[in-house]
């Protein structure tokens, strides 16, 4: 899909690629699967600047970009699913600030962002309220010095490790009883705690947070009251496409060790490489992830162009290419046979890494349905 970049977006590709093989893989190989976010990835990371894709360039970044963001983590997840999740949390948790923030909150968080000094997440998923935001229980109550929240949030990646966060939470207005907002919470705040770390199958920062009479401070209210539900949308909007990218990353490296193994790996006189079976899945999945990759792209350059709506365009690479990676990670882990559900093979770790991305940020099917609504809203008016 080299046709649909820059030159300028080739030579960005060619870094992430360089710094995944030099200075990734052997911190993957340091630190293997973990739960934690290691401080030296946090590090390497800002040393390559990779956060600074994320940042407007008058805070000391290089601007937001959504291509770069995508370029970026089909290489890092990869090579190493925590630096992926690492990039797309600094993401998720300044996106907002860029989008709502004043000018005093994008100057005491953004730039530290960027240099990797402060970490961030984004806390909108409760175990109420996944797929469906408006089942939103965590409130924010108006108070004399700004609002007293309470509730539950469930799935916050990197929520141990993180220093701030973006948080939403219900402020019913006379003209909106579902209305929400959107709040910068720091660790430390009174009333505010990981109340538990979540076990997954692919292990990372995970947690669960509870708010119990959580004091916030009124200038930590991003935007005005009630925009918490546009600021969540606009930043799915970025961060679903950039999802789609990460399972290409995931997908690419099965295809690649699915092709090595179909090489080396003798059967009846021959690789099996040669045999039609096999080739009919190099081909299938050959092919689908170029056509994610398109789609990808092709939802990350309209948002860079300013396009008003990517909803469905976002919608689409996210749904295809997550289901498409899945798809190649099982025939890769089918072409090894009995070898790919060894624990800790290659492929064995990859299919436990796929399948979470088909569900975080909505799920297939809801994607499915921002594409379907989309076409239809045309079709009526």
């Amino acid at each position: 899909m080299d046709i649909l970049l820059t030159e300028e977006d080739k030579k960005f590709q060619h870094h992430c690629k360089t710094f995944s093989r030099e200075k990734l893989l052997p911190l993957a190989e340091k630190y293997g699967e973990t739960a934690d976010v290691p401080g030296e990835l946090v590090r390497a990371m800002a040393d390559a600047e990779l956060f600074k894709i994320l940042i407007p360039k008058e805070l000391g970044g290089s601007g937001v970009n959504a291509l770069k963001i995508c370029l970026a983590r089909e290489q890092l997840a990869g090579v190493y699913c925590p630096a992926d999740v690492t990039l797309a949390m600094q993401g998720l948790g300044s996106y907002p600030i860029v989008l709502a923030g004043n000018d005093q909150q994008k100057r005491r968080h953004l730039s530290a962002i960027g240099r990797g000094e402060l970490l961030t997440t984004y806390a909108l998923t409760e175990p109420e309220a996944g797929s469906d935001v408006n089942g939103m229980i965590s409130m924010a109550e108006k108070s004399e010095t700004g609002f007293i929240l309470n509730g539950k949030k469930r799935f916050i990646s990197n929520g141990h490790a993180a220093q701030i966060m973006v948080a939403f939470a219900r402020t019913p207005l006379a003209e909106n009883s579902r209305a929400m907002s959107a709040f910068i919470l720091e660790k430390g705040m009174e009333g505010l705690k990981v109340s538990r770390r979540l076990d997954v199958i692919a292990p990372h920062d995970l947690v669960e947070l509870e708010f119990e009479r959580c004091i916030v401070p009124r200038g930590n209210l991003l935007g005005n009251a009630g925009d918490g539900y546009g600021i969540a949308m606009k930043t799915l909007d970025v961060f679903r496409m950039s999802v789609g990218a990460a399972a290409v990353g995931i997908g690419q490296a099965a295809f690649d060790e699915a092709l090595r193994y179909a090489v080396v790996r003798k059967q009846f006189g021959s690789s099996i490489g040669r045999f039609q079976a096999v080739q009919l899945k190099i081909a299938d999945m050959a092919t689908e992830l170029d056509a994610s990759r398109a789609l990808v792209y092709r939802a990350a350059i309209l948002k860079d162009r300013g396009v008003d709506d990517v909803s469905r365009f976002a919608s689409m690479a996210k749904f295809y290419a997550t289901e498409a990676a899945f798809r190649t990670v099982d025939q890769a882990l089918q072409i090894h046979g009995g070898v790919g559900v060894i624990r800790g093979s290659k492929v064995e770790r990859l299919y436990r890494e796929i399948r979470a991305l088909r569900i975080y940020e909505g799920t297939t099917d809801i994607q499915k349905l921002i594409v379907a609504n989309s076409f239809m809203k045309k079709a009526e008016n």
